[in-house]
């Protein structure tokens, strides 16, 4: 799914997870920390690795017994998240991708599948 460059990734993460075969996990970012998030995953049975972003756990702290417990974090798996960081760094080497001189999201998602292809073709030279 193509979103403008001024949306927030977070708040696309529902509609774009509906358009997903349903995962047995999802690692993400701290961006995607969100007590919405982590119920919409809980009730659709998804597992989340998902750091807890610093201000949620001093707040959780500051409460005490009544802040509840931390959710469940593996770093074991969180380390996999490497590949996605990686494909996002050999995109934006392009530089029409990085900067997004295309106008409409047609032209962008071309230039996207171009560089997708470019890179595979590179790789195996």
């Amino acid at each position: 799914m193509l979103t403008g460059g001024n949306i927030n990734d977070c708040t696309m993460f529902e509609t774009v997870l509906a358009g997903v075969t349903r995962p047995a996990r999802v690692i993400a970012d701290k961006r995607y920390s969100s007590k919405s998030i982590r119920a919409h995953l809980r009730r659709r049975g998804i597992r989340a690795t998902i750091p807890e972003r610093r201000d949620q756990r001093a707040n959780r702290a500051r409460r005490g017994r009544a802040g509840g417990r931390p959710p469940a974090f593996d770093s074991m798996i969180y380390k996999r998240r490497n590949v996605v960081e990686r494909c996002f760094n050999r995109l934006k080497q392009f530089r029409a991708i990085a900067t997004r001189y295309d106008k409409t999201a047609l032209s962008y998602q071309a230039m996207i599948d171009l560089a997708t292809l470019t890179s595979g073709f590179e790789d195996r030279h």
